[in-house]
């Protein structure tokens, strides 16, 4: 039995050591389209003023507008950073756009990894703007009971991943519109700013090595480099109390025995770690709110045999996702009517 441990003790450092360099950021050949914008972007009608100095979707009035804390190295090692970083955004949108309410709406990473390796990425790297890509070319993302995540994709050979068995009706949520934030400097933080106060976390991409061994405060490290490696989701920014440092609050995809439980906090203006330079935003389009009925093993839904051959078209009720520049934009031409009269 020690034999074995030591073994495994073994094997367990030389994959640590083996993925220690391993670059997770990855533009497909078939990611082509790296935005589709049809709403005004935040910044364009939210000045300084409109952002708060403090904001955390973690904790908007004591409630959290976040879905779950995810780790991308179980069951095995998987690179899919992007695909967590992506996905995790997305969902919280959908909570938010929700206020909160009823059960979270998990998506399916494994569906992006069983279907992207040629846009989106696999388990050896990808993008989150291709994962967004994807999402609209499919069509849909199931959610995540339908696929549990498994660390495998489409090439792997780990474990139980050849024996992945797909559904062919589930519910789902859409992408409506997505892309990467813009502007230099002060500009490109003001940028950010507004998107996430006013749509939600975003995914970033950022220099992981430094992360590895973080044990909370503010990271602020002149020396650590800004070329990228890895994809995490930045869920809101404020001014420590303390140092004074602005700070960029991520969450990573390592679990929560990591970090401030999983979160952390990044200075901000600096550009630390490569974070404010690849910054990607998406909006939902449409998700389930109730489905049609299907047996345990999804051959029989809405009382009909489901054949995998033949196309099937049933329609579950959604919700469409409202763009808050809407009402933003409603309210201050009402406000801008008023001081004119």
């Amino acid at each position: 039995m020690q034999i074995a441990i030591l073994s495994l003790a073994a094997v367990l450092a030389s994959a640590v050591q083996a993925v220690e360099y391993m670059n997770e950021i990855k533009i497909m050949e078939g990611h082509k389209k790296r935005s589709h914008i049809i709403s005004p972007l935040p910044h364009t009608y939210l000045v300084q003023e409109d952002i708060p100095d403090n904001w955390d979707w973690n904790n908007v009035t004591g409630k959290s507008y976040l879905t779950k804390q995810l780790n991308q190295h179980i069951p095995q090692y998987c690179g899919s950073c992007w695909a967590h970083g992506a996905i995790s955004s997305l969902m919280d949108r959908i909570k938010i756009d929700r206020n909160g309410e009823g059960h979270d709406i998990n998506l399916s990473i494994q569906f992006i990894l069983n279907c992207g390796a040629g846009t989106a990425g696999s388990c050896h790297g990808g993008y989150h703007t291709g994962t967004y890509e994807l999402i609209q070319d499919k069509g849909y993302i199931p959610f995540e009971t339908c696929q549990p995540y498994l660390a495998c994709s489409s090439e792997s050979e780990e474990g139980f991943c050849s024996h992945i068995v797909p559904l062919d009706y589930f519910p789902n949520a859409t992408v409506e519109e997505y892309g990467e934030i813009g502007g230099t400097g002060a500009e490109r933080v003001h940028n950010i700013k507004a998107e996430i106060h006013t749509r939600g976390p975003v995914a970033t991409t950022i220099n992981a090595s430094p992360l590895r061994d973080y044990e909370g405060g503010v990271l602020d490290d002149p020396t650590a480099s800004s070329r990228t490696n890895h994809i995490v989701s930045i869920t809101g920014f404020g001014v420590d109390a303390e140092s004074g440092k602005d700070y960029w609050i991520i969450r990573n995809s390592w679990g929560e025995y990591w970090g401030d439980m999983g979160f952390a906090k990044i200075v901000s203006w600096k550009n630390m770690m490569g974070i404010e330079d690849n910054v990607a935003w998406v909006t939902p389009g449409t998700y389930t709110t109730e489905n049609v009925a299907c047996s345990e093993d999804g051959k029989i839904c809405g009382g009909e045999i489901q054949n995998p051959d033949l196309p099937t078209v049933r329609k579950y009720v959604s919700q469409t996702y409202v763009d808050p520049s809407v009402e933003i934009l409603a309210a201050k031409a009402k406000s801008s009517l008023r001081v004119q009269k």
